[in-house]
């Protein structure tokens, strides 16, 4: 039954009327709506699929809910999936057929964005979809992703919104790029350029989803340059996340993705027969490049992007490209317009790229063969301003460039043998060709820009005319070109470069006005009423004869600024000079050169103004009209008013220098203060110590007293005992050799107690010494009393034990005396025989005893003496504590007065702030602009003193 109906409506009926497309679809979709079995289903919408091409409107608007219906309802049959995708991607999508008119295209694409907010009606289609992408199955996938593709076509910034708020939407999208059939990865690249469109936070997740690696991973597998589409289009998916997204230009120069661009660009020696599709590539990997240094990016960025890519030889290569032959035109011009890019405004680019020779023989420098290019006129026309913006970018905040360049016009530098920038300059400035003599007016003008040296250099330039004829300045041979009527490019062009030269140089502006010819001439061209072509010559003529009176010094007297202003007034009128001078922004052409850097013209003629002379414009216009309008009394009011603002700015500046002086001697002062104290807290802490040290000493001494208190009791005892040696038994003789070996022992022991009291004595003359010290450095106002009073018992307690010692010789002396009359008693047996002998061994070991306490006792003498040096040291310590305590109150009572100073010059400066905003508002009243910014700075930096001087009160208080 099932086939006998699909035969029914695809086939049709012999007999019989034959059904309509919408008939047919209609059937089919009851039968899609009400099958109970899944083959009749699948079979009607793999019908409404081969008929959603041809009957397209009917197919959307009669079936389009049944197929999101299969969609949610048949998610286990993978074939009725896939038939429903194809069938809303061809109801959808915009079929591109070269052979449709405009009208059909249009019709074609109203139905694609009407069917498409009908999907979009619920939002819970798109996340249906994104659901369906993560089905592995082919016949699933790739319709549902083409289908995204064409939603995002259509109406993008609606599905961007779903798939944002959808939980791990963007993340599903990036698998797609990991999916091993190429179909399908190659068209997720086509989906994810459309997604990233425009959406900085779409692009921010893509970013950090690793797509920069896996992008550069595709195109190095692909063959980088010499791959096909697909790295075409993996390029094209960087620009998107790069372009104007600062944070994801940051991602990609902090993961070292700039290092691996270079490979792109290494092409070999042999550069024919390049295809288109390498072309196509590279042209989109330079672009990357300038994606990454786009002057409209942060200036701090794009000076680290310079950096990485000059540091990783990226830089190197790109030159290396522009050097090399066989490279197709277009490339060329790109790689120019790239490297112009990555070396602006850095100043170790400049350098480098001033250094790179063209391969030529003799080698000559990149930079003068490009102006070569510039100035030929056969050369095409985008390769010439590519030139230009590359000249112009080498310059940039480049003042050691432009000095190189201006260099090569002077008499002393010029070198007959070889071409240098400035004769290329001057050779194309003065040539028949209206676009060289532009491009080489602007290309001298940057050389100029904001250089007042340069400009007053390049007024030395004298150039050869004909032979017979004295030289002439460049300034007037500009001037005498300008006044022989040339073509209005060149005429502009020349206006643009004096405009330049004599802005802001007073000295030019004298040269300029001492020709007698150029004021008659600049007048005569304002006057006139000269057609439309003329109008904007006309406003240029009237923005140089304005600068010659703004930057005037008066220094001719017949061209001083009243009597130029005076010749404005009868000649021309000073409302029509200013309507002359409005001319130029108003010119269509002017707000064009404004938006960006890089000169992009349509065509030549079309080639007028200079991106930074728009910047000179928007400056001067509004002084020179103020400048025109104003009298001479005004003028004369404003100059004094100026020069009564400059002696007070003066005074102010000599006033704010004493007192940063002044505050520069109190924070030294409250240094040494600092510093003083801080000594003071050393020495109270050494002081205890030493106090400590000294107790320690004592304690010790008391327990060496009463050792030897027991030492004199045993030694008298044996000399008590050696009265009675004659006639004694021998227990008795060798009791007292017992005696005198204990004897040895104590003074033994006491040799030892005393070196132990002498290095104890040692270490406090050491303290005391350093405390010596410590009290000359500057601390004082504490008391030594205390420490002088133990010192003096410590001293006192040694002589006690100097008698002490003195009666233990004593005695032993007795003992020894006692000894020897003992040994001279006869011998009556062998027995004393024996005595004798040990008797005289008693002897020798007392005469070393003798000679050890003689040693004791001039130890004890130097003992004495090393306590009166410390005592000596003591009172110089204490008299220099006193000393440091006068000085410190005498830097309290400086410091009392320098505030005092301060505060009397606060009150001057008080004065001569009321005193200039009382002639800031004379200024006003007169009509004069005042920078509110000075004024708030001087504002600040008043409250900003009198904070100051505030915390040093605090702080003087506090000490």
């Amino acid at each position: 039954m099932t086939m006998n109906f699909f035969r029914g409506v695809m086939g049709g009926q012999p007999a019989g009327p034959q059904p309509t497309g919408a008939e047919t679809i209609h059937k089919l979709c009851d039968r899609v709506a009400s099958s109970t079995l899944l083959e009749d289903r699948r079979d009607a919408v793999r019908a409404l699929k081969s008929l959603s091409k041809k009957y397209r409107l009917e197919v959307g608007t009669q079936a389009m809910d049944h197929l999101i219906h299969i969609l949610q309802t048949d998610r286990s049959d993978s074939e009725i999936l896939g038939y429903a995708l194809d069938t809303l991607y061809n109801i959808i999508c915009n079929d591109e057929e070269e052979e449709q008119d405009e009208n059909a295209q249009k019709h074609e694409e109203d139905l694609g964005v009407l069917f498409t907010d009908k999907f979009l009606g619920d939002s819970e289609s798109v996340t249906l979809l994104l659901t369906l992408l993560e089905e592995f199955d082919f016949h699933v996938r790739w319709p549902g992703v083409k289908l995204l593709t064409a939603l995002l076509k259509n109406q993008c910034n609606q599905v961007q919104g779903v798939i944002l708020v959808s939980p791990m939407g963007v993340s599903r999208l990036m698998d797609l790029l990991a999916d091993s059939r190429e179909v399908i990865r190659n068209d997720g690249l086509l989906l994810l350029q459309q997604l990233t469109k425009g959406n900085a936070a779409i692009q921010k997740i893509v970013a950090f989803e690793n797509a920069f690696e896996r992008l550069l991973d595709i195109i190095t597998e692909e063959g980088s340059s010499d791959g096909g589409i697909v790295v075409e289009d993996c390029l094209l998916l960087l620009v998107n996340l790069l372009k104007n997204n600062s944070s994801n230009q940051n991602f990609f120069k902090e993961g070292s993705y700039i290092q691996r661009m270079k490979p792109w660009f290494e092409v070999g020696d042999d550069n024919s027969g390049w295809s288109a599709q390498k072309v196509t590539n590279l042209h989109l990997m330079l672009q990357l490049v300038r994606v990454m240094v786009s002057p409209v990016n942060s200036p701090g960025a794009t000076s680290s992007c310079q950096k990485s890519m000059y540091q990783c030889g990226l830089l190197q290569q790109l030159c290396t490209i522009l050097m090399a032959t066989g490279v197709p035109a277009d490339i060329l011009t790109e790689t120019i317009n790239t490297v112009s890019e990555v070396i602006r405004g850095s100043q170790i680019n400049q350098d480098y790229f001033a250094s790179v020779n063209a391969p030529s023989n003799p080698p000559r420098p990149a930079i003068v063969v490009l102006l070569m290019s510039m100035v030929n006129e056969r050369q095409p026309f985008v390769l010439r301003c590519a030139v230009l913006y590359c000249f112009q970018c080498f310059l940039y905040k480049n003042q050691k460039g432009q000095g190189e360049i201006v260099a090569t016009l002077l008499p002393s530098t010029i070198d007959a043998n070889s071409i240098s920038a400035g004769q290329l300059l001057c050779g194309g400035l003065f040539s028949a060709d209206s676009l060289s003599n532009w491009c080489a007016a602007v290309a001298l003008a940057h050389a100029l820009q904001d250089n007042l040296t340069q400009k007053e250099q390049l007024l030395r330039v004298q150039l050869a005319t004909s032979l017979g004829k004295p030289p002439v300045s460049l300034l007037q041979q500009c001037t005498n070109i300008l006044s022989q009527g040339s073509k209005v490019q060149t005429r502009v062009g020349l206006l643009m470069l004096l405009c330049t030269w004599i802005s802001n140089c007073p000295i030019a502006v004298t040269h300029f006005l001492h020709n007698q010819e150029n004021v008659p001439f600049l007048t005569g061209q304002i006057s006139e009423n000269l057609g439309e072509d003329e109008r904007l010559v006309q406003g240029l003529c009237a923005l140089l004869l304005g600068i010659c009176i703004y930057y005037n010094d008066n220094s001719l007297e017949n061209y001083t600024k009243e009597k130029l202003k005076q010749l404005i007034e009868k000649r021309i009128g000073k409302e029509n000079f200013v309507e002359k001078l409005g001319f130029v922004t108003k010119h269509e052409l002017y707000s064009r050169a404004a938006q960006k850097p890089q000169p992009v013209f349509p065509s030549p003629e079309q080639m007028l103004f200079d991106h930074e002379f728009t910047k000179l414009v928007k400056e001067l216009e509004g002084v020179i009209t103020k400048a025109v309008h104003k009298t001479s009394e005004e003028e004369k009011k404003e100059e004094e008013v100026k020069k009564t603002l400059e002696q007070h700015d003066s005074i102010v500046i000599q006033y704010k220098d004493l007192i940063r002086d002044q505050d520069t001697q109190i924070q030294e002062l409250r240094e040494q203060v600092s510093t003083l104290s801080l000594n003071s807290e050393q020495m109270q802490n050494q002081v205890t110590q030493q106090q400590s040290q000294i107790q320690q000493h004592k304690d010790q001494y008391n327990i060496l007293k009463l050792k030897l208190g027991k030492d004199s009791q045993g030694l008298s005892s044996s000399q008590g005992e050696g009265a009675h040696v004659n006639g004694l038994h021998t227990e008795e003789l060798g009791q007292l050799r017992e005696e005198v070996e204990e004897l040895r022992r104590q003074h033994t022991l006491q040799h030892t107690q005393l070196s132990d009291k002498d290095s104890l004595i040692n270490t406090l003359r050491c303290g005391a010494a350093a405390a010596a010290q410590t009290a000359e450095g500057g601390a004082g106002g504490f008391d030594n009393t205390e420490l002088l009073g133990e010192v003096e018992s410590l001293r006192s307690r040694v002589q006690a034990q100097c008698a002490e010692i003195n009666q233990l010789q004593t005695e032993r002396l007795e003992l020894i005396r006692r000894a020897e009359a003992v040994s001279s008693a006869p011998a009556s047996s062998s027995e004393s025989s024996a005595d004798t002998v040990k008797v005289s061994e008693l002897e020798s070991r007392l005469a070393a005893q003798t000679t050890e306490t003689e040693r004791l006792k001039e130890e004890c003498r130097g003992l004495r003496e090393g306590h009166a040096g410390l005592e000596q040291q003591l009172a110089s310590a204490q008299s220099t504590v006193a000393i440091e305590q006068t000085e410190k109150t005498k830097l309290q009572q400086e410091v009392q007065e320098s505030k005092k100073e301060q505060d009397d010059l606060l009150m001057l400066l008080a004065d001569q702030d009321q005193k200039i905003l009382n002639l800031k508002q004379r200024l006003r009243d007169l009509g004069e602009t005042i920078d509110e910014d000075e004024d708030d700075l001087d504002a600040r930096d008043q409250f900003g003193e009198d904070d100051d001087d505030d915390e040093e009160e605090d702080e003087e208080n506090n000490d």
